[in-house]
């Protein structure tokens, strides 16, 4: 199998920030071991930003992104130096990749991306990713990693995604303040608890939380990628998460996979706009899986251009939907609610075409 792994800065980075050699050489063992059993690793590795301030000696983590960017230079070394020489000592190479959103926003990127992790791993490598902090900026950055490790799932054709924490797994209410807080062992792809909004609050050194987890708990189940956040410091945790013998949560992959090009839409573009739409189109996109025409649209926010990625959402303010725009904002404003025959003579009459449109999962 294709597996790839993600773990969180809390679970590689002690109480002050410091780098956590001893969770990192847990983590390598457990890599090699699933190395050992014939699959493929791809880690995606937080910890850059929390390692940068505790070599630099903060107090704190700074909060001005200049500042940020920098540390994260510092710490992105030193966490490498620490992956290579623990996988070194297994007969293991390491690769690091660095990733920014236009290596998912832009098609040919992302097709090179792909590319290159696919040399890497026929290489016998094993990439170790992570956004690349020190140069990306404030309004393009994701600000967490699981997104980006289940974008990558998607984007090798991975077959299990496993989510390293300091929980346990999914729980019915934060265990950390409920006691009786239980732990929800199966989510599966059409289950409700697939879209709850969870906490967002993650360790206070990194910038996740179990909302991030979901979120890409969702991305990865409707690229057809097996799920599985379970807590980084349990012995075992990865090579029984990728034998699939009931650690952590298991979000089930979805029966329904979305095409590439769908997928991208929905989850790795960047979104530059939003249209609203009133009930009877959203009824036809839901049910019906027609084309966004000019007539059912009310507002438009944004400056997209065409191909601009766009959310669409209902009356209610419900994003419901997302879709690549074949007509520029500044142009469909002047045509929103016209029926098809009042269309200035050249427009293109669908807005969204419904083959670029995705309705997304609730």
């Amino acid at each position: 199998m294709r597996v790839v792994a993600k773990i969180g800065t809390s679970s590689v980075t002690d109480d002050s920030g410091s780098i956590d050699h001893g969770a990192i050489t847990k983590l390598t063992g457990e890599i090699a071991a699933v190395r050992a059993a014939g699959h493929e690793v791809l880690l995606v590795s937080s910890g850059a930003v929390a390692a940068g301030v505790a070599a630099l000696g903060f107090d704190a983590r700074p909060a001005d992104m200049r500042t940020l960017q920098a540390v994260s230079a510092v710490g992105q070394s030193r966490i490498m130096r620490v992956y290579n020489d623990e996988l070194a000592s297994f007969g293991l190479v390491g690769a690091q990749v660095l990733v920014d959103p236009h290596d998912f926003v832009d098609r040919t990127q992302y097709l090179h991306a792909r590319d290159t992790l696919g040399r890497l791993l026929e290489l016998g490598c094993v990439p170790i990713i992570n956004e690349n902090d020190a140069i990306a900026n404030d309004e393009l950055r994701y600000g967490d990693n699981d997104r980006i490790a289940a974008l990558v799932a998607h984007s090798v054709n991975a077959d299990v995604l496993v989510l390293l924490t300091d929980l346990d797994g999914l729980f019915t209410a934060d265990p950390r303040f409920d006691p009786t807080a239980s732990l929800v062992d199966r989510v599966d792809a059409d289950d409700p608890l697939m879209s709850i909004r969870a906490s967002a609050n993650g360790s206070g050194r990194g910038s996740g939380g179990m909302a991030s987890k979901l979120a890409a708990a969702r991305i990865a189940s409707w690229s057809g990628v097996r799920t599985v956040i379970a807590s980084a410091s349990r012995p075992g945790v990865l090579p029984d998460a990728v034998a699939d013998l009931g650690v952590g949560t298991t979000f089930a992959p979805h029966d329904r996979r979305l095409p590439a090009r769908k997928l991208w839409i929905a989850f790795a573009a960047e979104v530059s706009g939003t249209i609203t739409v009133d009930d009877g189109a959203r009824h036809a996109l839901t049910t019906r899986s027609t084309s966004l025409l000019p007539a059912g649209i009310q507002t438009v926010t944004g400056d997209f251009g065409e191909g601009g990625t766009v959310d669409v959402r209902g009356p209610d303010g419900v994003v419901f939907a997302r879709g690549m725009a074949y007509v520029a904002a500044a142009d469909l404003r002047a045509v929103v609610g016209r029926q098809t025959k009042d269309l200035p003579e050249g427009m293109v009459h669908e807005v969204i075409h419904r083959d670029d449109l995705v309705v997304l999962p609730t």
